[in-house]
């Protein structure tokens, strides 16, 4: 067979080289797309369903911290919070049978940390994720007056509304923080970063963590040793870790907000 010279063909309109170059381009990028394993829209979707701590922030304890996947956006965490926040069988429980109860194991747990000079009565005190606020009450039994709690649902007047990753106040603005939902939330490096954003310096955190069981299925995070929280509080020290029972929790960890940050 007789090989055609490309300059024996009929020369093509000039109107028509654009289009078939347009055309040629266009195919050529689709075929590019098809030969990988899956679209940037796909692996997009898969980064919203799986969310890590970022790597600048996770440090040699980032394996000890497991964001639990199934999360596409922040809204649907939010819906997933409110579905036991909002609860009315629970709710009921935490406001009726449980309510004394509570108050009573808490108390215990404050006036402890009183003996231990870490919260005083002059104290201004926030309880973080506190639902109904028997964490307040408590505070409160204990002579800690001037206490309130933060949920995503208020429960006046001990409970106002706020969302723990982004504390509706102001810089430097309490004494003691205290929270025994750090398993909840979905970025735990913005959960302490607004504690230590709105502790005053010398402040103190509590928090009351699962590390050697499994927390509940509400959970947005899993932590298997203390050593993440460490990392994850860049402006205060590390004063006491030891055992609680504190309602399926089994670890009180005690931070303190530095006075003066060193420069690194």
């Amino acid at each position: 067979m007789q090989t055609m010279n490309p300059s024996s063909l009929p020369k093509l309109p000039i109107l028509l080289k654009p289009f078939l170059l347009s055309l040629f381009l266009s195919l050529f990028f689709l075929a590019f797309l098809a030969s990988h394993s899956y679209s940037p829209l796909l692996r997009l979707r898969t980064a919203l369903q799986t969310p890590t701590i970022p790597p600048s922030r996770a440090g040699n304890g980032g394996a000890s911290l497991r964001i639990r996947p199934g999360y596409s956006s922040y809204n649907a965490y939010i819906e997933r919070q409110l579905n036991k926040t909002l609860n009315p069988k629970l709710r009921k429980i935490w406001t009726t049978r449980d309510w004394d109860r509570k108050i009573r194991v808490f108390a215990r747990f404050f006036q402890s940390l009183k003996q231990r000079n870490l919260i005083s009565n002059h104290s201004k005190a926030l309880s973080i994720g506190a639902r109904v606020g028997q964490e307040v009450a408590a505070m409160k039994l204990v002579g800690v007056s001037d206490s309130v709690g933060i949920d995503l649902v208020p429960y006046p007047p001990l409970v106002m509304k706020g969302d723990f990753h982004a504390q509706p106040f102001e810089n430097q603005t309490f004494d003691f923080e205290f929270s025994n939902v750090f398993d909840h939330a979905l970025y735990p490096w913005k959960f302490v970063g607004e504690i230590e954003r709105t502790l005053k310096p010398g402040g103190v955190c509590v928090l009351h963590v699962a590390v050697l069981r499994r927390a509940d299925k509400y959970s947005a995070n899993d932590l298997y040793s203390v050593q993440p929280l460490v990392e994850l509080f860049k402006e205060s020290e590390l004063l006491e870790v030891s055992k609680v029972d504190a309602f399926g929790l089994d670890t009180e960890v005690v931070f303190r907000k530095k006075k003066k940050i060193e420069n690194s």
